[in-house]
């Protein structure tokens, strides 16, 4: 045993040393004297200069070497023979010079072998093991080559190259910038030598002052005169039309709903339609996997897409990149897009390189910080996240320790729950089927967004650009509806809001129901269940009041909507014949539906896949009886035909793990906030699981569909550009 962990030990450290060069001139005389060779140390490598200057540290870049007796000026450590006195406080091995171990000496003067340390920092560790000082600079361990751009770095730095093609360790130190010759040598390499990440990501972009217009006009819908409704318009609809005066209900059903204004008014001047609207620019945060896992096609379709966001956010619109494996950094800080904005995030994107596990927790850790650290604000905010596998760190572990019970919220900050007071939407966007669609789906029904399943690959773009065509459209924030009780007898029932936080009183006589945001067009429908008390002789009842208030993105000014009157006609007798209302009967459908997926999914989770297969074949049994089914209706259609779908995505466990639950839970996250999601392989308006899709995100999708009118997947090449926005057809 003795004999392999010493043949472990030389073959992970014995040709690792550290150059410590003090000054420019140490540098150039150490060049020519105690480092005779280049194979032991480069003086480029010792010149890399570093934005952030000196710091205390002792550590420098590591590099495979093969010592020899010149090479005096070769050392593990800034301690020298002190050290081989000394044990690691971590392992309590021996650190002696020349066993093959790196050491680490911190800027507290204790000293460690660098592969503990390193591993100890990994895991969120950033204290000094014996005194517990806070640290200011840690070990940076891990291939400095994943961190360049594709097209650079590979040539340019031949100690870098040897370094990576080595699989050996990389430290990187903060050294002196003493040489002006070399102080512009390495201005084209990325952030990752001056973010590793910074303390505070208060480094965004200052806002510009100018209202943001459509950035592409010619895009928008087809049509003259299309301007609609200023404010959120509030309707109401009761189960029936009339009660007679000496019945009472328990439960009667009252709809309540809202349609957002809309946000687009295409005026004809002078002989030629123009669009003349302002929408409320959004600062966007995407989180992207960019583990192993998504090597290859995968990587190249995500830099695509992200190529198309890129080029339709507009120049007052702000963008931060964040990606993450097995660890996550920040590639883009918070930027708008302007044009100089676009190209250099273009040039972020391009430069992504796939490899390591998958920590989605510390992606969004990031994310969620750049939310929270911005010095300005724009008025909307969001963030993307997009994954292809499983989180090895917080859910799953790799370290052997297994969870009987997932910790799915683990995974989001808890500064971006819903309950947490910061509001931070987070649009999930599961790739592929080897996603963990629980988790995703978690974390977007944690934080307010939703939760999409891209199933074919290639529509990835399509997925964005639909999610990012409503972001680019949110017409009203912090929408409260109020609902107060009418006349004195009437107390409300169960408010059915969906995934929508409601509450009552405990008089019951008056709730709210929190929206939040509303797109351009989206509409919303709640179910609030009253009591009809007998009405005497009077000749209607009034059962509600209803009205909502909101803030307007741009002005951020309260904008108060009218109470509208839910009054139902109390005759004696009712003469003909009662028929309930389509539009209340299908929205009983829809939750109908709803709670039909929560019961098969929880069914086929258990391993009973019959009992889930027919709890959704009598729900569709339901629906098709229905007053609304019975009538066409075409939320009763799409209902019906994706009830059907689900049950065959369940056909047997393996395809149930593969797509069905996936397919599922899209389905559920986009009923439960009524608002569009990518499911399978459908983003298509005409399809009839597209029911919440509104004319902004048809049209932005409609743009990405017509990308290249010679095809749908134009080659991804590794340069740092991107085609340009597409002329409409």
């Amino acid at each position: 045993m003795g004999s392999r962990w010493r043949k472990a030990k030389l073959s992970l450290g014995l040709n690792l040393c550290v150059y410590v060069p003090k000054t420019l001139d140490e540098i150039t005389s150490s060049s020519s004297s105690t480092v005779p060779s280049p194979s032991v140390v480069s003086s480029d490598a010792a010149a890399l200069p570093s934005p952030v200057g000196p710091g205390p540290s002792d550590f420098t870049m590591l590099m495979p070497t093969t010592p020899t007796p010149s090479s005096s000026g070769l050392r593990l450590s800034k301690s020298g023979s002190r050290s081989s006195k000394k044990t690691c406080a971590i392992c309590l091995g021996t650190m002696k010079p020349g066993d093959g171990h790196a050491l680490f000496t911190a800027e507290c003067s204790h000293t460690f072998h660098f592969h503990c340390i390193a591993s100890n920092v990994k895991h969120g560790n950033q204290d000094c093991p014996i005194c517990r000082t806070k640290w200011k600079e840690i070990p940076f361990r891990g291939s400095l080559l994943s961190d360049y751009p594709n097209d650079q770095a590979t040539t340019s730095n031949p100690v870098v190259n040897r370094a990576q093609d080595d699989g050996q360790m990389n430290l990187l130190r903060r050294l002196p910038r003493t040489a002006s010759s070399n102080r512009h040598q390495y201005h084209h390499l990325p952030s990752i030598f001056h973010d590793l990440d910074p303390t505070r990501f208060n480094d965004d972009e200052p806002l510009e002052a100018v209202p943001i217009l459509d950035p592409n006009p010619d895009a928008s819908p087809p049509g003259c005169m299309t301007a609609g409704t200023t404010t959120v318009e509030v309707k109401t609809f009761t189960e029936l039309s009339e009660i007679s005066q000496s019945d009472c209900r328990d439960s009667f059903t009252v709809l309540i709903h809202l349609k957002a204004p809309i946000f687009n008014l295409n005026v004809r001047a002078h002989g030629k339609e123009e669009s003349r609207s302002t929408r409320a620019p959004i600062d966007l945060i995407t989180v992207l996997d960019v583990s192993g896992s998504m090597a290859g096609t995968k990587l190249a379709l995500l830099k695509r897409a992200m190529g198309f966001v890129i080029q339709n956010l507009g120049p007052s619109d702000r963008l931060s990149v964040i990606s993450f494996s097995s660890t996550a950094r920040r590639l883009f800080p918070l930027r708008r897009m302007s044009e100089s904005g676009r190209q250099k995030s273009l040039l972020a994107v391009n430069s992504l390189t796939s490899n390591g596990g998958t920590n989605i927790a510390e992606g969004l850790r990031k994310g969620v910080k750049v939310v929270e650290d911005r010095k300005e604000k724009n008025p909307v905010c969001s963030v993307i996240l997009l994954s292809d596998g499983q989180d090895t760190y917080t859910v799953f572990p790799t370290n052997g320790m297994h969870r009987s019970q997932p910790d799915y919220c683990a995974l989001l900050p808890s500064s971006a729950c819903r309950d947490g007071g910061q509001s931070i939407p987070v649009h999930v966007f599961g790739f592929g089927a080897d996603h963990d669609s629980e988790s995703l789906h978690s974390i977007s029904e944690a934080s307010g967004g939703t939760f999409s399943f891209i199933e074919a690959e290639a529509a990835i773009q399509d997925a964005f650009a639909q999610c990012i065509g409503g972001l680019l459209s949110v017409v009203a924030q912090e929408l409260h509806v109020q609902v107060d009780a009418g006349d004195n007898e009437v107390q409300l029932g169960p408010i059915k809001s969906g995934s929508y936080a409601n509450h009552t009183t405990e008089d019951k006589r008056r709730g709210s129901i929190h929206v939040g945001d509303l797109y351009a067009e989206e509409e919303r429908d709640f179910l609030v269940s009253v009591n009809v008390p007998l009405a005497g002789c009077n000749e209607e009842s009034l059962l509600l009041k209803v009205g909502c208030s909101y803030k307007e993105p741009l002005t951020k000014e309260t904008v108060n909507v009218s109470m509208v009157e839910v009054r139902i006609a109390r005759p004696l007798v009712v003469i003909s014949q009662q028929v309930t209302s389509i539009e209340v009967d299908r929205q009983k459908c829809r939750l109908d539906a709803a709670e039909a997926m929560v019961g098969s999914r929880s069914a086929a989770e258990q391993g009973e896949l019959s009992k889930a297969v027919s709890i959704l074949e009598q729900c569709r049994g339901r629906i098709l009886e229905s007053v609304s089914g019975k009538s066409g209706d075409r939320l009763c259609m799409a209902l019906d035909a994706e009830l059907r779908e689900m049950q065959e995505r369940m056909a047997d466990r393996q395809r149930y793990e593969a797509t069905g639950r996936a397919y599922m839970l899209s389905g559920l996250s986009s009923h439960s906030w009524q608002r569009a999601t990518a499911r399978g392989d459908s983003t298509d308006s005409a399809s009839l699981l597209q029911s919440y899709q509104t004319t902004s995100m048809a049209v932005m999708l409609q743009r990405s569909k017509t990308m290249t009118p010679s095809g749908r997947r134009p080659q991804i090449k590794h340069t740092n550009s991107f085609p340009a926005r597409p002329e409409p057809r």
